[in-house]
């Protein structure tokens, strides 16, 4: 079968390799792999991939081979997966505990672009607890991570300020209700809440707009810039303030799976979809992911969608 492989090389950070057909474990299901979705995080471990990478990790397809121990959806069900990696292939075995079923009505495109990123925006905004009323503040809100916690965040009654590089980047989120700018010193504090996955400079200046007894959750760096914090300045700034770092990853998926796909299936969470192309421009969409030249998810196709 077909893969995508590291290559190591910038420009052109994967190919195409012919490779044995994917061998399922017990507890997994194969997939005939019909569209996938690459994250910007992803594009940073293929500029120095480690031994034995295969990337990919948010598919929809379909089911070909049950798993074996009986658990799971069977032959012929449509799905969407979350496997450790291995994706980006004609076929991947992914963890019963990892798929949903996917209902007619919702489009292999759409399902694609749900995994990392919607699992995270469900996980990070339960560590957040209720939002309804509270003001919240999400710097690196342009990426499809933003994009879902802007949706269903703003859904669930919160007061959210979103900070985007551009204003084109942030168009998106003022349509869903957020209020944005473009830097998080213009965002007017104080929040309850501030969501932060930057990194670098910015974290320490949204930390001094959290209120007192606030709460800020860091949860990523996408200025891959460290963050330095002065405690003695932390000292003149809101008191007891609580920082938090949160990771979204750890199995089981099923069930946050499941729950992006009724909130999509319901009209609650609507996948921003910036490229649909044929996984044969995988390799340029990489680089126009990883250089932020689109807004949205990217979602590739291997033939056969529908």
């Amino acid at each position: 079968m077909q893969r995508l492989m590291p290559t190591g090389e910038a420009a052109r950070p994967v190919a195409f390799a012919e490779v044995p057909q994917a061998e399922p474990e017990p507890h997994e299901a194969l997939i005939k792999v019909e569209a996938f979705a690459p994250n910007r995080g992803e594009t940073f471990l293929l500029e120095a991939p480690r031994p034995g990478l295969l990337p990919g990790k948010d598919v929809a397809g379909l089911v070909v081979q049950e798993a074996a121990d009986g658990s799971g959806p069977g032959i012929g069900t449509r799905v969407v997966g979350h496997p450790a990696q291995g994706g980006w292939a004609e076929y991947a075995a992914v963890p019963t505990h990892s798929l949903a079923v996917l209902p007619d009505g919702i489009d292999l495109v759409r399902a694609a672009a749900l995994p990392l990123a919607g699992i995270t925006a469900l996980r990070l905004l339960r560590t957040a607890g209720s939002l309804t009323g509270r003001r919240v503040l999400l710097t690196g809100a342009s990426g499809g991570v933003g994009h879902y916690v802007t949706e269903l965040a703003v859904g669930a009654g919160a007061d959210l300020t979103a900070v985007t590089a551009t204003p084109e980047r942030g168009a998106r989120l003022a349509e869903l209700g957020a209020r944005v700018v473009h830097d998080v010193a213009a965002a007017q504090g104080p929040f309850d809440v501030v969501l932060e996955s930057t990194g670098g400079p910015d974290l320490p200046l949204a930390l001094s707009k959290v209120r007192p007894g606030g709460t800020l959750v860091w949860f990523g760096q996408a200025s891959r810039t460290p963050v330095t914090l002065d405690f003695f300045h932390l000292l003149g700034g809101p008191e007891r303030v609580t920082i938090r770092h949160f990771h979204y990853a750890g199995a089981p998926y099923d069930s946050d799976l499941s729950a992006l796909v009724r909130l999509v299936e319901q009209g609650r969470l609507h996948p921003e979809i910036g490229r649909v192309a044929d996984w044969a421009e995988t390799a340029d969409t990489l680089v126009d992911l990883r250089e932020r030249r689109i807004r949205g998810k990217a979602v590739l196709l291997t033939g056969g969608t529908r």
